[in-house]
């Protein structure tokens, strides 16, 4: 990564665009490539502490006081410095403004002789009145050799730091373990997630690392669209689905270095229809935890902002995110309501269809070992892009479950409540819930239970009929639509179970 900011720079780019949050990994970098590969002088601004030369990363000379970055910037047209690199903290906020903008412009005329270059890194998307004259430059997320630095620089600053012994236990493949668990956190995140888990008991050992996952799961849900979710499940939590998950066991072994050997490349994912509540979303679960994989859900709602270009901008590095973490499980969610619009007319100005047209062009395209498994409820609200072969493996259609498989699920929920499936009747249950979906059959037992509790008795068969005869199943409630759903997916999908 180095080496092509360095040839960037010795290309006489006059102005380079880095947008991260991590700032500390983006000035750390700038500053390697100016001083031990370029070897040349460094200029450093921001809004706080101004304009300054830096003689190295903990030495500076203040040239303009912080404030805004007229004065700055009148500084370096005024200067005569040859092949040097100017690099701006958080400028792109005033990019909009009218004098700010024609001094860049002017700054850039300049440079174009002096063959210095400006260096931009900002958090927030940068406008296009600075972009459209910038090369972008992706610093991207730590590597699996970053992590791992900043995993044992944190654990030797807390040792120097606390007043209590702090020891470490962890062989080679829990360390790599951990640090896998680690990908798609920036240095700095990853510091502060460690840091949480070494102060908890002053041990890094391998039982922390289900307080990672916890904290990594906190630090995503706060600084971007991607939620790390808890793969706590296996394929006996799932009733019926056996062609689907027959399928899921044939490509489990996808991702390994045996399967390249053999001129396989990765599986790249599942499009799952079907009724609401038969357990396609769970499916997502139960892929993560049978072939060991990171299990990231990308939010849509979290995706569309307010301002131009932001929503791109949020897609962009989520999926940059959910490459760093590769090989991981990508999971979105009743995809059709995040694209609702790319499929029709809309009033959003065409951004469901941009947003759209960037995730096919990753999925076509994207090399990374990364399963996405989206689910969908409503196929008339999904463009038909979608489900061509080469974006997804199969797209499968997930029907109400049968008599023998709602026996099946029925008994995974009585087990679940600590009550043996084998002291009821459940081939008598599960035929009178005819067209129960599995999560009705889930409330079947939970309510089953709240009226023998509420009877204190223990729950028996004729709860769970009661139950059945109160409850008016969706195939009832939308019969229409459900078999409209069918009809549509008879000759087009590859049937689950």
């Amino acid at each position: 990564m180095s080496k092509e900011l360095e040839l960037l720079i010795r290309a006489r780019n006059p102005l380079i665009a880095i947008e991260t949050i991590d700032e500390e990994r983006a000035v750390a970098l700038v500053q390697q490539v100016v001083f031990q590969q370029t070897h040349r002088t460094l200029y450093q601004w921001s809004l706080t502490e101004g304009l300054s030369i830096v003689q190295s990363a903990t030495q500076s000379s203040n040239l303009v006081p912080g404030g805004k970055p007229q004065p700055a910037l009148q500084h370096i047209l005024d200067l005569d410095a040859e092949k040097a690199v100017f690099l701006f903290r958080d400028l792109g906020p005033f990019g909009k403004d009218a004098q700010t903008h024609r001094m860049v412009r002017d700054i850039l005329r300049k440079f174009a002789q002096s063959h210095s270059t400006l260096i931009l890194v900002d958090a927030l998307p940068i406008p296009d009145e600075l972009m459209r004259f910038a090369i972008r430059f992706e610093i991207g997320y730590p590597s699996a050799e970053e992590l791992e630095a900043v995993v044992k620089q944190t654990y030797h600053q807390l040792r120097k730091e606390s007043d209590k012994e702090i020891t470490a236990k962890l062989n080679r493949p829990e360390m790599e373990q951990l640090v896998q668990t680690l990908r798609g956190l920036t240095a700095s995140q990853a510091a502060r997630v460690v840091a949480a888990a070494i102060f908890d008991d002053h041990l890094l050992t391998k039982e922390d690392l289900p307080r990672i996952v916890e904290g990594k799961r906190t630090m995503l849900g706060s600084s971007g669209s991607l939620e790390a979710i808890a793969a706590d499940f296996s394929s006996n939590d799932i009733g019926g689905l056996d062609n689907l998950k027959r399928w899921l066991k044939q490509r489990r072994g996808g991702f390994t270095p045996d399967a390249a050997k053999f001129g396989l490349e990765p599986p790249r994912g599942v499009l799952m229809l079907g009724v609401p509540g038969c357990g396609k979303s769970l499916c997502a679960k139960v892929v993560a935890a049978d072939w060991g994989m990171p299990l990231m859900r990308l939010d849509p709602g979290v995706l569309f902002q307010k301002f131009i270009g932001e929503s791109e901008s949020q897609l962009r590095q989520a999926l940059r995110q959910a490459e760093a973490m590769a090989p991981a499980i990508l999971w979105i969610d009743e995809i059709e309501k995040a694209f609702a619009s790319a499929s029709a007319a809309s009033a959003d100005g065409g951004l469901s269809k941009r947003m759209f047209g960037t995730l096919l062009s990753w999925m076509q395209d994207h090399r990374h070992p990364i399963f996405m498994i989206a689910t969908a409820n409503d196929i008339s609200a999904l463009p038909p892009e979608l489900m061509r072969k080469g974006r997804f493996d199969e797209v499968f259609f997930v029907d109400l479950p049968q008599p023998e498989d709602r026996a099946h699920i029925l008994g995974i929920h009585l087990s679940r409540r600590k009550r043996d499936p084998k002291q009821f009747d459940l081939k008598k249950v599960a035929e009178a819930a005819e067209g129960f979906s599995g999560s009705e059959l889930e409330q079947l037992v939970v309510s089953a239970l709240f009226a023998a509790f509420n009877e204190k008795s223990e729950i028996k068969d004729e709860h769970l009929l009661q139950e059945v005869g109160k409850t008016r199943p969706l195939s009832v409630l939308n019969r229409e639509k459900i078999e409209e759903l069918r009809d549509w997916a008879a000759n087009r999908c590859v049937p689950a179970d």
